[in-house]
């Protein structure tokens, strides 16, 4: 056996959907190099694999399953009690490369992971440094952050603390009362975002960087609000739900339309303010401003604050703290004001009536965001996104409703991204093993439709041979054959021509 062939059948092997375990499990032996941690990493795997990967010696292994968003993660709870700590590390980070949207990890593990005392018994990372990158990874669900001021843990009672804003009036007077006096502390230190004399007081210690996060979210004496209008720093004013009234208004007259334009939406502006704004000369503004009376709180303010990036906007998909309610979502999707709509298409329970309806809107970024969000999105939709907008592909290929059939109209598209989707599609007569591009070939020869006797001269070419070694119509006995060879140096596996008994019926 050619050493060029070695690597692409292991690495074809290890991402073949119909590898069966005892296959899968051969390739987390050490002898098969990289494709055991990719596997572990990249793909779903049968339960007898995660078990196999689970208990594995070698923390390389179990590192890339920490990082595996193919599996259910409740199934990687031990690695949050992992010896190593890089392994749990790992597991807080999240995938090494996640969509936009990333799945929550189950409470029990998120307990873990922020209760640990120490960082594993390598001693290469801290417990403070897993817990950092876990609250970086956005694996933790907003129902964890709301319930951890009732949680046993005083360590998490204190973490409660951190987003004081967030907590009811009740939670708030629980944790200043708090049995635990760390977390009565850290309830009285956090208190001081909502005490505007202690906000003016705490600001000239904070960093510049974490300036405009304070005058955006904290209440503000009067002194600190003439000082932003001094000193030209009113931006964090015009989202900032403490502002008080006559400077709401002193914003809406700004000199500078993005200001106005952020004002224009809030959602305590009084009819008199609003009816100025429709009439500014800019646009923007304008149009912020004709969108009332749709932001009455600000949760719906801030929904609307989270669309309006382009179509190419491939920010992370985020649940919020509050949520508008069912009612207006639907009432944004009837809206005259494409804004509007597009909040509605980003919301993933809209009724399947009005994702029929937005489907088809005239606005390109309505259909987009709709595309990117709801589950109920139709396949061809996700499939004119995918032609049309090359920065949401690898969103829209992890989602279960993308089509991978009827795409053979594409096969001559100029994208070899596009002919690469194509050239997987089981329907396509002939896939394009001669396709200069290298991962449409690849694609090509994973196409189930090839007979095996195709599948043999592409295994033995360099060029085709992982995509031949990861197409299902590979039989099993030849997957083990090719292992053999390539694990323990045995003989070269029989080719088809020597085990026609075997040999499936060719497919066309």
């Amino acid at each position: 056996m050619s050493d060029l062939l070695r690597e692409p059948w292991l690495r074809g092997i290890a991402f073949n959907p119909a590898a069966p375990s005892d296959v899968l499990i051969r390739l987390v032996d050490r002898a098969a190099g990289e494709a055991g941690p990719l596997m572990c990493e990249g793909r779903d795997l049968p339960d007898a694999v995660v078990d196999a990967a689970l208990r594995h010696p070698d923390r390389g292994i179990r590192r890339a399953l920490a990082r595996n968003r193919h599996v259910d993660p409740a199934r990687l709870a031990p690695l949050a009690t992992d010896p190593s700590g890089i392994v749990r590390w790992w597991l807080a980070g999240g995938p090494r490369h996640p969509t936009r949207w990333v799945r929550p990890l189950p409470d029990d593990i998120i307990v873990t992971l922020l209760t640990a005392r120490d960082g594993g018994e390598d001693g290469v990372v801290t417990a403070d440094e897993i817990k950092a990158e876990l609250d970086s990874s956005r694996q933790i669900p907003q129902s964890f952050h709301r319930s951890m001021a009732g949680r046993g843990h005083p360590e998490l009672r204190i973490r409660a603390t951190w987003r004081w804003q967030s907590l009811t009036p009740a939670q708030r007077a629980g944790l200043l009362g708090d049995p635990d006096p760390a977390v009565r502390e850290a309830a009285r230190k956090a208190s001081w975002e909502l005490d505007p004399e202690r906000v003016e007081a705490e600001l000239p210690s904070i960093g510049s960087l974490g300036k405009p996060h304070v005058l955006g979210t904290c209440a503000l004496s009067p002194a600190l609000v003439e000082q932003c209008f001094a000193d030209g720093t009113v931006h964090p004013l015009t989202w900032n739900r403490h502002t008080p009234a006559h400077a709401v208004a002193r914003l809406a007259r700004h000199p500078e339309a993005r200001v106005r334009a952020r004002v224009a939406a809030r959602p305590d502006l009084g009819p008199e303010l609003v009816a100025e704004l429709r009439e500014d000369p800019d646009e923007e503004v304008r149009m912020r401003a004709r969108l009332h009376p749709f932001p009455r709180t600000w949760a719906e303010y801030w929904a609307i604050r989270l669309v309006g990036h382009g179509p190419d906007c491939v920010c992370p998909i985020t649940e919020q703290d509050t949520e508008p309610s069912p009612d207006w979502f639907a009432a944004c999707a009837v809206s005259g004001e494409p804004v509007l709509r597009r909040v509605a298409a980003s919301w993933p329970s809209l009724s399947a009536e009005l994702v029929e309806t937005l489907a088809r809107d005239e606005d390109e970024e309505v259909r987009i965001r709709l595309a990117c969000h709801h589950p109920l999105a139709p396949p061809d939709l996700l499939l004119d996104v995918f032609v049309a907008r090359p920065a949401h592909r690898p969103h829209l290929l992890a989602l279960p409703a993308f089509p991978r059939t009827g795409l053979t109209h594409l096969i001559g598209h100029p994208d070899p991204q596009v002919r690469a989707l194509a050239a997987a599609d089981p329907a396509l007569p002939d896939p394009p093993l001669e396709d200069p591009d290298t991962s449409v070939r690849r694609a090509a020869a994973a196409n189930p439709s090839l007979s095996p006797e195709a599948l043999e001269a592409l295994l033995a070419d360099p060029r085709t041979a992982e995509g031949a070694a990861a197409n299902p119509s590979l039989p099993v006995p030849r997957m083990h054959a090719l292992l053999d060879h390539c694990l323990n140096g045995a003989a070269t596996p029989p080719t088809a021509a020597g085990r026609r008994e075997t040999t499936p019926t060719p497919r066309r």
